[in-house]
């Protein structure tokens, strides 16, 4: 048997306040993408990230769907190209207006490590190696 992940998909409450979000994460999504229920990215590694509205999933599988929280269900993170990128990008993030968890710091394990939270409450890590590998 050969299964191996294809994709993330998240529940989101607003798509053009997501799709925002993770515009400013440095993701190329396509523009006009915003008014749909369901968006997917392909990332150059291969890996697929979408996004599809609460709202699709209340109408399909009922009320069991509607107000899930977000915070602590699932963690994102995104490898950026060194330390100083981690900075640059937590600090655009909060100066939009979204909430930092853990502001950049030189982490134990040998990592420059930031967590902000998405619209949703979802954590997203950003972090990238103190030192070339």
């Amino acid at each position: 048997m050969s299964v191996i992940p294809g994709s993330v998909d998240m529940v989101v409450t607003d798509m053009s306040k997501t799709i925002a979000f993770y515009r400013m994460l440095g993701l190329d999504i396509p523009q006009g993408v915003e008014e749909q229920d369901q968006v997917e990215y392909a990332s150059p590694n291969g890996f697929t990230l979408s996004w599809s509205l609460e709202r699709m999933f209340v109408e399909l599988g009922g009320p069991k769907w509607a107000n899930l929280p977000s915070r602590g269900r699932m963690r994102l993170a995104f490898k950026c190209g060194s330390p100083d990128e981690v900075d640059t990008i937590y600090q655009k993030l909060i100066e939009a207006g979204y909430m930092s968890d853990a502001a950049p710091w030189d982490a134990f394990w040998g990592q420059r490590f930031a967590q902000v939270l998405d619209p949703d409450g979802a954590l997203v890590d950003m972090y990238a190696p103190l030192a070339p590998p």
